[in-house]
């Protein structure tokens, strides 16, 4: 009898804790040895956008809260980390589905993701909570503008930590991670001097539109977060395979692996950002909030160090405040302002010195012209379609150019073309790039050149005795002969790439950060399909094409010397470029190899370079 009974007991025993695996009295981390169900990898993708943090300028220096500003209510000593049972874990999660529309579900999944954010890389989720300061008033905002659960502010963490700057191995780019394709079709978009899907307000608002249309589709916000993050494709073919289940955990086998863990990964991070204090995490502190930030309207280009000299702002706050344009540049114009974003205490500061900032830049870098130069709208290649009877000489007759013409700018090898075939006529436009004129400080040999070309007579005796016997002027100067110069045009080419086996039009729009449509123009394709081994156009990039001009030389210049240069000491502000363009047919190459510079951010000021040989 009690042999039965104690076997009875067992039995119970263990259908108790096969039935309810979850809510374990132990404090120690959860195991599952008997099966295998999900393997977590530690260094995903949702834990490389935590670790993006790491670099991020904006927290450099910064120390955590201290015990005054956030009190520890639960006494723990500094460093512990506190680990609690599979059932505490349960009933907070159940607390906070009490108060959402949201089905907080935990399982095996969710504690992996758990333990990531609250124990492995708690440090970076301190860092999270400092910026969670800055943007979720904004996120909150806006959720409850579309009237969406407010929840959804946390989506952010999972898919960049936050970080206005982060950008995935796929493209995806700023806080709510957009592709280019999708930020294109919430009217977020991208050039070479602006990307707006790294603006903090618009891809808010684009998130939510984003969201709020896919709620429409699946009528489940998990089944929204796995399409926002792979696509309603995938979920869709995800939910036939299934068996016409529509719900997360039940065709979650049938997801990409990375989407797999995103749905618990989001769970957790509500957890986690819910019950901070409980494992022990404060917030490192950011150096001003959400209140304290407001808007400016730039009706003028302006680049970031104009802004920092006048206004006493440092480049790296500009930066982080404004992670929409790219360059430090700021496109603006009367008819196309941009929004300006600053700590309400400088913003009197701008507002009062406004009309100065735009005369800096005219007075001293001269950016507006060059930046006009550089986004100046170019025309695209005239194209022709070859019709029934045609061959290369009547097209190059038609467009009046040669048939070697047509041959280069199409790489044909041979004069055969096809009916049908789109040709170009006439490649793109070239334009001048405008050229700075030279500021002081004058280059050394300028100097130099202006005390040799003076009569001795007139000179010194101690100046007379610096200057080198072969850089006085000659008595009777007979070197009359035109000098060479060279004026420094920008000429648009095509950029083409190769095709693999396995690529498609959508992974070279990716790749090379342009659309599939612009793609099919470029190459004359009407559907998707491309050929392993064609050569496509991919893209367009800037060329510097170098024309001789005469000048007539100083009847008064002398024989340089061999190994004479002209030098510049680089000015705070400077780049090789803006250096180049101070100087008469002078291009960035040409003043790397004459001072062996490998990387064009690595001058410094002060620095004195070669800018180039004495003419």
């Amino acid at each position: 009898m009690n042999i039965s009974k104690l076997l009875s007991s067992l039995f119970f025993v263990l259908f108790i804790h096969s039935s309810f695996p979850l809510f374990s009295q132990n404090t120690e981390p959860f195991s599952d040895t008997t099966q295998s169900v999900f393997e977590f990898v530690t260094d995903d993708f949702i834990a490389a956008s935590l670790d993006s943090l790491a670099n991020l300028k904006y927290f450099e220096g910064f120390e955590c809260a201290t015990a005054e500003e956030i009190k520890n209510i639960f006494g723990f000593e500094p460093g512990y980390v506190p680990v609690y049972a599979d059932s505490v874990y349960y009933n907070r999660l159940k607390k906070l589905r009490v108060g959402s529309s949201i089905e907080f579900t935990y399982n095996q999944y969710v504690r992996d993701y758990i333990e990531m954010y609250a124990i492995k890389k708690r440090g970076h989720m301190q860092r999270v909570m400092g910026l969670a300061q800055i943007y979720f008033p904004m996120f909150e905002e806006h959720l409850d503008r579309f009237d969406m659960p407010l929840e959804l502010k946390y989506l952010a963490i999972v898919e960049s930590a936050l970080n206005p700057m982060a950008k995935s191995r796929v493209g995806a780019t700023g806080l709510w991670q957009f592709m280019y394709g999708t930020g294109k079709a919430y009217n977020l978009n991208v050039t070479s001097l602006v990307d707006d899907r790294r603006d903090p307000l618009k891809s808010t608002i684009a998130a939510c539109e984003h969201m709020r249309d896919l709620y429409k589709i699946y009528d489940d916000w998990f089944l929204v977060l796995a399409a926002y993050n792979s696509g309603a494709g995938n979920v869709n073919k995800a939910i036939r395979r299934s068996g016409g289940k529509r719900d997360f955990w039940q065709i979650r086998p049938f997801l990409p692996l990375e989407t797999r863990g995103y749905v618990p990964a989001f769970i957790a991070v509500n957890y986690v950002m819910s019950y901070a204090a409980e494992h022990n995490l404060r917030p490192i502190q950011p150096l001003y909030h959400h209140y304290e930030i407001d808007t400016v309207l730039v009706k003028d280009v302006l680049s970031f160090n104009q802004i920092s000299t006048m206004l006493n702002i440092p480049d790296e706050e500009l930066a982080f405040l404004n992670p929409t344009f790219k360059a430090g540049i700021i496109p603006a114009t009367n008819e196309s302002p941009y929004a300006l974003r600053l700590q309400k205490k400088s913003i009197p500061d701008f507002v009062n010195n406004e009309a100065q900032l735009y005369a800096l830049r005219a007075k001293s870098e001269k950016e507006k012209e060059e930046i006009l130069a550089l986004t100046k709208t170019v025309s695209q290649a005239e194209y022709h379609k070859v019709k029934k009877g045609e061959n290369l000489g009547l097209i190059a007759n038609k467009y009046k150019c040669s048939v070697n013409d047509l041959k280069r700018w199409n790489h044909l090898k041979k004069t055969n073309i096809q009916i049908g075939q789109r040709l170009i006529v006439r490649p793109e436009q070239v334009f001048e790039v405008p050229m700075a004129k030279k500021t002081n400080p004058k280059p050394v040999v300028e100097q130099n050149n202006a005390m040799a070309t003076a009569k001795p007579e007139k000179l010194k005796p101690e100046i007379l005795a610096s200057i080198p016997e072969s850089n006085l002027p000659m008595e009777n100067p007979t070197d009359t002969s035109a000098q060479k110069t060279e004026k420094v045009l920008v000429k648009i080419e095509n950029v083409y790439h190769k095709v693999r086996p396995g690529e498609s039009l959508g992974l070279l729009a990716d790749k090379y950060n342009t659309s599939i449509s612009k793609l099919r123009v470029w190459n004359n394709i009407s559907g998707s399909n491309i050929r392993s081994g064609a050569n496509l156009i991919v893209g367009k990039r800037e060329v510097e094409v170098r024309q001789p001009v005469l000048a007539e030389a100083s009847p008064l210049s002398t024989p340089a010397r061999k190994n004479d240069f002209v030098y510049y000491t680089i000015q705070q502000g400077d780049t090789l470029w803006k250096i180049a363009q101070k100087h008469q047919g002078v291009s960035v190459e040409d003043i790397k190899k004459l001072n062996n510079i490998s990387d064009s951010h690595k001058i410094r000021p002060g620095q004195r370079i070669k800018v180039q040989p004495v003419s």
